[in-house]
């Protein structure tokens, strides 16, 4: 057999190293574990839930508060089984599943396989066996992704409804309603975060692939002729939006797909992909999906779902680009990135070099010691930072040193002492995570400094 081919991957960090700090420190835990686990379910601990809504605010941000020509949809999870006909999941949404006849019984997908034989050097058409055991497999059979389940008190084949498997079909559906309320016009956008499910054969690699997960998907709508100008636009935009976030520049990159990679609905396809210890893998897809849902949904529904442009009296099927990213992977890859280890003063420290934005904690108000008067003031201090809508963290078990460290790993940027001499001066000193400068500062306008320095350009201290 040919030697496998070397994958370039993330050396910084393993994804054992990651899942290790994910639990230890509250950000993601195996979800029903007490009761053995769920297979690649996941539960988000207080940091990861404050990490992966502070990925998903900026995702808003940058969709609604920095633009003016995208609106909100929040849609069921639930939809009619009609839409999944009419979008091609239900014909289409399956992969070939074989399964080991041998001794692990393990399933795979079969196309996988074959891919994996070609990369190897192998014939890909040839008999292929169990990657685990060697055993045979069984003959392939489709599988469909989607989760189903029933709507009513009794379980019949009449009122079977699925789980959505993307959360795109929910704009589709809902284009007409937005187009009588929103008083927008091709180029404009309908952007949403959600839920969505997939029965995933093989699903891994902590929540970079998981069966249930979290989607920030926007479709833009746009004259038909504008679709290559507004393709190449959005692929620009969505990856600065990482690179703004801190993701380093080296550990990202745009990958067209071939055209034997494309789904059904696109005629084009790019992904933006990281570095992870996996190696290179997919954060965002942005794809040109044409008219295809549009005209699906209107055959299907017979519903008229053209935009009718008054000034030049033309009717038209909008094309829609697409962005679509996981709010998980992203997570994910914002974690891995700002991973860190470092010798500090002989000790070696662990540290996430998070963006500011981005890390769960912004201050950790610690007191230096639990006497004085410092407690009080450093929780009249915590209390002034969080009605000025500051995330802070009061901490004051243990050593001021072990105190730093346990921040450190969570990605809190800044460290907030009060020391012997705040009760005189009104000073408290200003630890930076990254630099670890020291810096004597004011409580009066605390909340200011530390607001300003949320909104400052930032880059990864780990570039260079």
């Amino acid at each position: 057999m040919a030697e496998e081919p070397e994958v370039e991957r993330n050396t910084e960090v393993t994804m054992d190293e990651i899942v290790a700090l994910a639990k230890r420190r509250g950000f993601v835990f195996p979800s029903s574990e007490i009761y053995g686990g769920l297979g690649s379910t996941y539960d988000y601990g207080h940091y990861g839930v404050l990490l992966k809504n502070n990925v998903k605010n900026e995702w808003w941000r940058s969709m609604l508060t920095e633009r003016d020509d995208i609106v909100a949809l929040d849609s069921a999870i639930l939809q009619h089984p009609k839409v999944w006909e009419a979008s091609g999941h239900l014909d289409g949404f399956t992969d070939p599943l074989v399964q080991c006849l041998g001794k692990c019984k393990r399933r795979w997908r079969e196309d996988h396989l074959r891919e994996a034989i070609a990369e190897d050097g192998g014939d890909p058409k040839g008999e292929i066996h169990c990657p685990e055991c060697g055993g045979e497999l069984s003959p392939p059979r489709n599988f469909n992704l989607m989760f189903q389940t029933h709507m009513g008190p009794v379980v019949e084949d009449g009122n079977a409804v699925y789980l959505r498997p993307e959360t795109a079909q929910g704009i589709f559906i809902n284009f007409k309603n937005v187009l009588n309320f929103a008083r927008k016009k091709p180029p404009f956008g309908i952007a949403q975060i959600g839920k969505s499910f997939r029965n995933e054969i093989t699903p891994g690699n902590f929540i970079f692939r998981t069966r249930e997960f979290e989607q920030m998907e926007m479709e833009f709508f746009v004259p038909p002729a504008d679709a290559g100008e507004w393709y190449e636009k959005w692929i620009g935009i969505r990856r600065d939006w990482y690179l703004n976030l801190g993701i380093r520049e080296s550990f990202l990159m745009v990958r067209p797909h071939e055209d034997d990679e494309l789904s059904h609905y696109s005629s084009r396809t790019s992904d933006i992909e990281y570095l992870f210890p996996i190696g290179w893998s997919e954060l965002e897809g942005i794809a040109d999906r044409g008219d295809f849902d549009l005209t699906q949904h209107q055959n299907h529904s017979g519903e008229k779902l053209e935009y009718f442009d008054q000034q030049s009296g033309e009717r038209y099927l909008p094309h829609v680009i697409e962005p679509a990213a996981g709010a998980d992977r992203a997570a994910l890859a914002f974690l891995v990135d700002a991973y860190d280890t470092e010798e500090v003063e002989g000790r070696e420290r662990t540290v996430l070099k998070l963006h500011p934005r981005l890390a769960p904690v912004k201050a950790a108000v610690l007191p230096l010691f639990n006497k004085e008067g410092m407690p009080e003031q450093a929780q009249a201090i915590n209390k002034v930072l969080r009605a000025a809508g500051i995330q802070t963290e009061y901490d004051s078990g243990g050593s001021i040193g072990k105190r730093y460290r346990r921040q450190d790993e969570i990605g809190t940027p800044w460290g907030i002492t009060v020391d012997f001499d705040t009760k005189d001066d009104g000073m408290v000193t200003l630890r930076d995570r990254d630099s670890l400068e020291q810096n004597r500062v004011p409580i009066e306008g605390l909340p200011e400094l530390l607001a300003g320095k949320l909104i400052e350009p930032w880059k990864s201290p780990k570039t260079g």
